[in-house]
């Protein structure tokens, strides 16, 4: 019975998240069903984590196990003639039984694209948050920077959430300036490619700007609460040094708002 570990990306914008859930598309309920399908009976998908509804992933990991022999690329294969176009499982690769793709994970990283231009181009709408206005991107990458460490990030959690800690270690939490480079931080570019632009002289016609953020786990909602406190630093509601006094808070009232979905990906998992 050989398990397999994929590397999926999905387009989330019309799915109601990762997991299967009663009502709407899901990511794992398409997996699931395709795996059904290859090895005629339920197979159970499980992923590094869930995204939430809207939110897209340039590498999920999954893992499952099937009962027939079968290679890796007839994996990817049967897989992908089985699910829709926005959804692509770009790898698969034979694990030991035990591999477990959230447990063993180490690392994630996750982006959030923000549109600050007064007009949102129309093949962005699906894949950044338009924040029209001046923002201080300097403000924000002094604030996002004191995230880096160890934290209680409660402050950044949703609302309801009931997890065992809120301690997070972070690792990287830059943001960058991409100017009027629409294709700066779309996934199919790495996290290092928009953090080498942090220093970037803001261009008063710059538009597009990125946050990297790597972790060793993520609170829900955690990234999107982060991006939308970084917009109140920007807009100059509140100075850089006012994100290490929400997260000492511990309150979610005293984030910012939790930003849109369709500006958030879920870039990478590693696991060493």
């Amino acid at each position: 019975m050989p398990t397999f570990k994929i590397t999926v990306a999905y387009d989330g914008t019309d799915f109601v998240g990762w997991q299967r859930q009663a009502a709407g598309v899901s990511i794992q309920g398409l997996l699931e069903d395709a795996a059904r399908e290859l090895d005629e009976r339920d197979v159970a998908v499980i992923g590094a984590g869930r995204t939430d509804a809207g939110v897209h992933a340039l590498a999920q990991v999954a893992a499952f196990t099937l009962t027939r022999r079968i290679s890796a690329g007839t994996v990817v294969r049967a897989l992908n003639a089985r699910l829709p176009d926005t959804v692509r499982v770009a790898a698969a690769e034979e694990v030991p039984a035990s591999f477990h793709p959230q447990f063993d994970a180490r690392r994630k990283t996750y982006r959030y694209r923000i549109w600050n231009g007064d007009v949102l181009p129309p093949f962005e709408r699906r894949y950044a948050w338009h924040v029209p206005g001046t923002l201080d991107v300097g403000a924000m990458q002094r604030a996002a920077r004191l995230l880096e460490g160890e934290h209680d990030f409660a402050a950044f959690q949703a609302t309801g959430s009931d997890v065992a800690t809120t301690v997070r270690r972070i690792f990287q939490s830059r943001i960058a300036d991409c100017g009027l480079r629409i294709d700066c931080g779309f996934p199919t570019a790495g996290p290092e490619s928009a953090i080498r632009n942090e220093s970037a002289i803001r261009n008063p016609q710059s538009a597009m700007l990125v946050y990297d953020v790597v972790g060793d786990g993520f609170l829900r909602h955690m990234v999107r609460a982060i991006a939308g406190t970084l917009v109140e630093v920007g807009r100059g509601r509140q100075p850089a040094e006012w994100m290490s006094s929400v997260v000492q808070s511990r309150e979610r009232g005293r984030a910012g708002r939790s930003a849109p979905a369709a500006g958030l990906f879920l870039v990478r998992v590693d696991y060493e």
